[in-house]
């Protein structure tokens, strides 16, 4: 049995180059030293990404959208070979095959599961019998509260401005708004977050901690394709379309010919047929499972078949860097990305940064102050 979390506690002797830890709810629930997550990203998160992230200080989540059971097992055990920091896996349960893949996490006992689209009171289950925490995935309250109660023991709230399946609200009015209906819980910001100076203002708003999804994929570690990483380098924030006809469920693309095209009409009734077949054949389901749901639950169904139709043009710009063909997705701190930085070197740079604007809004409020909330905090 694996020791789920490591202590929180510093190491006696530390790397003189390491900033020094931000302590947060988060960090403090996962035993990290800082309040930094790497979303799981399909074709992007991968084990190599994860544990450099871990390693750095902060907490990787594998994507398991793209792998099989096995895959999901091999990749676990191959985080494990490259970090004894805390790390976790994704499961979009609406997706097939991710309940599978969350089965073997519980087996593995994996110390975080990120799930998201489903109901996964079962999972918090499995987490409890050896100590692992459930973050859920959401954008607004009502999901929240579902979250919740089938056990979740911290939320990434993703805003407007994030890359791939963002909320309508952004960033900015939805951290402060969960914080004062979620007082408990540990809360994560995901949704324009690439710098140092976001990091210090979603703990003002009220975050725990911040998701970076973009900024950590383009990174030397990450497996992205290099074009497109170049690509999100040279775009400003203002280069992104969001929209819900390209994979079936609102989503923020980098903005290219294609990624414009594919935004522009939902399928006719019999591709989004053809789609959910071809989805569903992909993981082994019979057609005959299919038919009734293409009749009763469209909506459900279409967002199955786009996503499975996406899939193809997310991994030509994502594996191959072609943006011709493929369409990339990406949130609008894109403007913010400017380098290519190492992952351990970033997050180094991030916390500097966020100490450093903490240091200087300190200075607006005047010392006395200051001093003085910090005497009546002791």
């Amino acid at each position: 049995s694996h020791s789920t979390f490591p202590s929180a506690t510093p190491r006696l002797i530390l790397n003189t180059m390491q900033a020094p830890t931000i302590s947060t709810r988060f960090t403090r629930l996962f035993g990290c030293r800082y309040p930094i997550l790497l979303p799981g990203m399909s074709w992007i998160s991968n084990p190599e990404l994860v544990a450099s992230v871990s390693n750095a200080g902060g907490v990787g989540i594998l994507a398991t959208g793209p792998l099989t059971a096995e895959e999901t097992r091999d990749s676990i055990r191959k985080i494990r070979s490259l970090t004894d920091k805390p790390f976790g896996i994704g499961a979009t349960l609406l997706m097939p095959g991710a309940k599978e893949n969350a089965k073997v996490a519980l087996e593995e006992e994996v110390p975080i599961i990120n799930v998201s689209l489903g109901k996964a009171t079962w999972i918090a289950d499995g987490l409890a019998q050896y100590g692992g925490k459930m973050i859920a995935t959401v954008t607004n309250q009502k999901h929240a509260m579902g979250a919740l109660e089938a056990g979740a023991d911290a939320l990434m709230v993703t805003g407007h401005e994030a890359a791939a399946h963002g909320g309508d609200v952004t960033s900015l009015v939805l951290i402060p708004s969960f914080r004062k209906h979620f007082p408990d819980t540990p809360i994560l910001a995901a949704g324009g977050f690439a710098t140092g100076q976001g990091l210090a203002g979603a703990l003002t708003l009220g975050a725990d901690g911040v998701a970076m999804g973009s900024r950590m994929a383009v990174t030397r570690e990450s497996p992205l394709a290099e074009a497109t990483k170049l690509a999100i380098v040279s775009s400003d924030e203002s280069e992104t379309l969001f929209g819900s006809e390209f994979d079936g469920i609102p989503a923020r693309v980098l903005k290219t010919p294609k990624s414009q095209e594919a935004m522009k009409r939902r399928p006719a009734f019999p591709v989004v047929a053809y789609r959910a077949f071809q989805a569903a054949r992909g993981v082994g389901i019979p057609l005959w499972k299919v038919v009734p749901g293409l009749l009763t639950q469209f909506e459900k169904m279409f967002i199955i078949a786009q996503f499975g139709a996406a899939t193809e043009a997310i991994q030509a710009a994502t594996v191959k860097g072609d943006l011709e063909s493929g369409v990339q997705f990406v949130g609008q701190s894109q403007g913010l990305i400017d380098d290519i930085p190492m992952v351990n070197d970033l997050v180094q740079r991030i916390v500097s940064e966020a100490r450093q604007a903490h240091q200087d809004q300190a200075t607006l409020y005047g010392e006395d102050e200051v001093m003085t909330q910090n005497i009546r905090s002791m």
